[in-house]
């Protein structure tokens, strides 16, 4: 603010056209001023005289010499194709080589081709995305092609996908010619009773727009008994998987875990904790959704697992214990080439307007929620939690999945949210437990037709093929 003060965008703009004025000033200035002038610079004209910013390039500062080089390239002079080549090769930092690189780029001029074919063998993989985006300027010549070919077999993820895609056509897109906002009228506000696998079998491609769900944790609930914790994992990869292909192009898949500890069976035996989160984040990848985020969901201490009791005594090292007050929920996007942009422009401009997130919200990844305790289900989704996720990875009137339902919180957050629910579920006495809850607030349904249809797996079948 101080510096705004002292020199405004107008100041900058007559000093800019002046070379000895600016000269001058920038010679009395300290780094924070000389760098708040680069910053405001704005657009610069070929003509313009280089020489302030060439002086800079030789300053200690790497962020002035980066922002001195991003000023350079505004000029298009390709005779500072030099300059910015043997700043991309020799400076010592990082980012003022990825910066020279992406002027060399930004002068789209054939004599940068080959300087930027050299930097595709640089060690920095974002100095080769800068040279690849560069080159691919000049995508039809035949010898740039070739160059380019070479990189998919680069060690990088990124520059292999990228390389994938323009060079091979490899694209992450959907087959589905239907409505991006609509889904299978059967599917609305339906809860079956069975087995989440067997379901989902007949479910259509792209059905889904958001699914929020807590897996049953491994060996913790008599309803999730497995003979080995890689059975369990076997098990979610399948239904994430159905879940991977029932999900529209670009949408949301959050998935909300934690590490769990199986008890030791006798003081001669230590108990095991399981990194269920981290075990489970590389199959899904491999499957085909993106990572975009993680959020920790933190709980009272008071409501979770004293484990700290032993170390409170004790204080002996090794022994630690922290309570675990926090789950996590992974935050995952169908992976796609479309960005999020054309998620939202498949909604009407009304429907957009009406999904809004409006009033406070939460800003950071760190969600503060109480835990729910319920009757009949021992782990129970608060419902500010799904109100949370369903605000702000759907619009209205979307489809909203959980495979594993439970006592239906999801359902009930979406119905409040104006969103329409579909939910599996294989307990019996949970699936109960919701139609007392979702039947006994029918208020929550704008229709008769809305209101939620309970069905066993042999009906829902009936439902797909239209026969009910």
């Amino acid at each position: 603010m101080v510096l705004s003060k002292q020199i405004n965008k107008d100041q900058i703009d007559i000093m800019k056209n002046d070379t000895e004025a600016l000269l001058s000033f920038l010679e009395d200035q300290n780094d924070g001023t000389v760098i708040y002038v680069l910053e405001k610079f704005g657009r610069l004209e070929n003509g313009y005289s280089k020489q302030p910013l060439l002086n800079l390039l030789n300053n200690k500062n790497e962020t002035i010499r980066s922002l001195a080089i991003k000023n350079l390239a505004k000029i298009g002079d390709v005779s500072l194709l030099d300059t910015f080549v043997n700043f991309a090769k020799q400076d010592e930092s990082t980012e003022v080589r990825r910066e020279s690189v992406s002027a060399i780029g930004r002068l789209r001029n054939e004599k940068t081709i080959p300087a930027l074919i050299k930097l595709l063998s640089d060690k920095d993989p974002k100095v080769v995305m800068q040279a690849i985006r560069g080159l691919l300027v000049f995508s039809n010549n035949n010898q740039i092609k070739k160059e380019l070919s070479k990189l998919l077999e680069h060690p990088n993820e990124l520059i292999k996908e990228v390389i994938g895609k323009e060079i091979n056509g490899v694209s992450y897109g959907s087959k589905n010619n239907g409505k991006h906002d609509e889904f299978p009228v059967y599917l609305k506000n339906t809860i079956v009773h069975g087995d989440v696998i067997e379901i989902l079998k007949y479910v259509p491609d792209e059905s889904i727009h958001l699914t929020f769900t807590s897996p049953p944790y491994y060996n913790a609930r008599d309803y999730s008994i497995y003979q080995s914790y890689n059975e369990y994992l076997k098990f979610l990869e399948e239904v994430f998987k159905e879940i991977h292909r029932v999900t529209k192009e670009g949408r949301f898949f959050v998935l909300n875990t934690s590490p769990i500890i199986i008890p030791r069976i006798s003081r001669a035996h230590a108990s095991k904790r399981y990194p269920i989160p981290y075990d489970i984040h590389p199959l899904l990848v491999k499957m085909g959704w993106e990572f975009i985020d993680d959020i920790i969901w933190v709980k009272p201490e008071a409501s979770v697992k004293n484990r700290n009791a032993g170390f409170l005594q004790h204080r002996k090292p090794l022994g630690y214990k922290p309570n675990a007050i926090s789950e996590m929920l992974m935050v995952y996007r169908k992976k796609t080439d479309k960005l999020l942009d054309w998620n939202i422009h498949q909604y009407s401009l009304e429907k957009v307007k009406k999904s809004k997130v409006l009033g406070k919200y939460e800003t950071t990844n760190v969600w503060h929620i109480d835990p729910t305790f319920d009757r009949v289900h021992s782990a129970v989704f608060p419902i500010e939690l799904c109100h949370r996720v369903i605000k702000y990875y759907s619009f209205v009137d979307d489809l909203i999945f959980d495979p594993f339902a439970g006592s239906g919180t999801l359902g009930r957050a979406a119905a409040n949210l104006y969103r329409h629910f579909f939910l599996t579920e294989k307990e019996l006495k949970y699936v109960n437990r919701m139609k007392e809850d979702l039947i006994k607030n029918t208020n929550l349904f704008s229709s008769k037709e809305a209101e939620p249809k309970f069905v066993d797996i042999n009906n829902f079948i009936a439902l797909t093929i239209g026969k009910i």
